[in-house]
């Protein structure tokens, strides 16, 4: 009888999680904590909304071209070390092959199977250019749609965010009920979101659930707090 075949999962979307974490937490937050502070000091929910809706809109082209510039510049960076990489291979290809041999070594291999490993390394300088950059400087090729794929997710995903608190604002119009309300659906979403989060990152669902809404309800709680302080 066969054995039952072995299939490995791994999690392969870590930089997309990356951004939606990144624009959910603070579209979350901020929009949240602004609302909040406004509460305090106006007597229409229609301010509220106008500030709240311009703030995640202006929150959203900063914090996407935010993602964009970053995905950028690890992409320059890479293409500068690929670049010095293939100068090193053809000025100083001694050096480099005993960089590989070293990288080896590392793994446990010595004799003739080291030899043959770093000769077949070397015979094709590309493939000894990724080499190289991947175990020595630890840098893997980006995609080249990084950038604005980055951008969309997590300008999207501050929009998305940024709509919870403020969405009780536009249905309720009696600033108190309204506050409590947006208090709650913001607690919710934050556990919902971290529960999410720990799912596809691998960590207990709990931890992450509480630890966002911890770490959530903290900076939101604190620009509450600064804004009636000085408001």
């Amino acid at each position: 009888m066969p054995a039952t075949p072995h299939v490995e999962k791994h999690f392969t979307a870590s930089e997309t999680v990356r951004d939606v974490v990144i624009g959910m937490a603070d579209g979350l937050t901020v929009p949240f904590a602004l609302a909040a502070g406004l509460s305090a000091a106006v007597t229409t929910t229609d301010v509220i909304v106008t500030a709240g809706l311009a703030e995640v809109v202006a929150g959203a082209i900063a914090m996407g071209l935010g993602g964009y510039l970053a995905a950028r510049t690890d992409a320059e960076h890479y293409a500068a070390e690929e670049k010095r990489e293939h100068d090193e291979v053809e000025r100083l290809r001694g050096r480099e092959i005993a960089e590989v041999a070293e990288i080896f070594r590392g793994y446990g291999l010595e004799g003739q199977a080291l030899t043959t490993v770093v000769e077949s390394i070397a015979a094709d300088r590309q493939r000894w250019v990724d080499f190289m950059m991947r175990f020595e400087l630890g840098l893997e090729r980006p995609d080249p749609k990084r950038a604005p794929v980055s951008a969309v997710t997590i300008g999207g995903s501050y929009v998305v965010g940024g709509l919870i608190p403020l969405v009780p604002y536009m249905l309720v119009h009696d600033i108190a009920p309204a506050m409590r309300i947006s208090v709650v659906a913001t607690g919710i979403a934050l556990l919902i979101f971290g529960g999410i989060k720990g799912h596809f990152t691998g960590v207990s669902r709990i931890k992450s659930a509480l630890q966002t809404a911890l770490v959530g309800g903290l900076a939101a709680g604190a620009a509450f707090w600064l804004a009636h302080l000085f408001g």
